[in-house]
């Protein structure tokens, strides 16, 4: 008797570490993809949301609806992982717009410090660039999904219908209505990151040395800036509009505390921006957008909760 109840014993064993095995070998099969597609996923996240750490939050939510899935009942699986991604960051968007009521003065989108090379990839910086991210908070929730997964990386109706709950025919007429939208408030021209950067190293020059006219030079006539401080850090309520606002509200800031203040250049959501430190500590970052060689918008980001992602480079990727 001893004897069978010692086989059953090791049957027993067997099976469970065999299960073991088998719920390791699908834990690292679910790491794997997930890993392989993340950076695409943060991308669809962050130019759903204009925030990397939600993004990142995302992508956590994501990941732990992925880990209970079985994969072979799977088909597409970046297809799945993108939608999921997709109505996680409608969840969260449209928390974030009740979020954005109570904010204090402008809203701006949360920098994120990119590679170099990202400037290269026309598509890609231009679906990032702060110009871009600010048209997109024009749009409703379910506008800005569509319109980001059908624009910018190129998903298919069928894809797209599944992930924000309508029908195709339904997901047509939002993504004709998206894009007739974005496209008349989008920036009129792309501009090269080479472009970008020498009005920018004109602007820096101009600033470090309080230069008003030299200031005045890069600036459209109809130069917006936008700052967001957050209630936090102190920055324009509203829009500073037509150069020579701009250029004294520049000037009279930075001017008082020029002996405090460094300015140096870096890459941010794909294009040439400015870092700027106080006394030794990152007090804020400026982004620009040029048009016919001339700075026709700032974005002036001081929040300090808005400034984790500039820390260190946020690979990010439209495939």
């Amino acid at each position: 008797m001893n004897d069978h109840v010692q086989d059953g014993d090791r049957t027993t064993d067997a099976a469970t570490d065999q299960a073991a095995d088998d719920d390791a070998a699908a834990a690292a099969e679910a790491t794997e993809v997930f890993v392989a597609h993340r950076n695409l996923l943060f991308t669809v996240a962050y130019e759903m949301l204009g925030s990397a750490s939600d993004a990142e939050d995302v992508l956590q939510e994501t990941w732990l609806r992925w880990v209970k899935v079985d994969l072979g009942q799977v088909e597409d699986r970046r297809a799945y992982l993108v939608r999921v991604t997709t109505r996680q960051s409608l969840n969260r968007l449209r928390a974030m717009s009740r979020r954005k009521e109570s904010y204090v003065g402008e809203w701006l989108p949360e920098p994120l410090l990119t590679a170099p090379d990202v400037a290269q990839d026309v598509e890609l910086a231009e679906s990032v660039s702060m110009a871009m991210m600010l048209v997109l908070e024009t749009l409703s929730p379910t506008e800005r999904a569509v319109f980001v997964l059908r624009e910018a990386f190129d998903v298919g109706y069928d894809e797209i219908a599944a992930a924000v709950d309508k029908t195709p025919a339904a997901v047509r007429q939002i993504a004709h209505r998206a894009r007739r939208h974005v496209d008349a408030r989008r920036p009129r021209q792309t501009v090269s990151a080479s472009q970008t950067r020498a009005v920018m190293e004109s602007f820096r020059r101009a600033l470090d040395s309080g230069d008003l006219q030299g200031l005045l030079d890069v600036l459209a006539p109809d130069v917006v800036l936008v700052g967001d401080g957050g209630g936090i850090k102190q920055a324009a309520l509203r829009p500073v509009t037509g150069a020579d606002k701009v250029g004294r509200f520049i000037i009279g800031g930075v001017g008082k505390r020029a002996d405090r203040f460094a300015i140096t250049p870096t890459v941010v959501n794909g294009s040439p921006a400015l870092l700027a430190h106080l006394d030794g500590e990152l007090d804020g970052v400026m982004a620009f957008h040029v048009e016919d060689g001339r700075i026709a918008g700032i974005y002036f980001v001081r929040n300090p909760e808005k400034l984790g992602a500039v820390a260190a480079e946020t690979p990010i990727t439209l495939r």
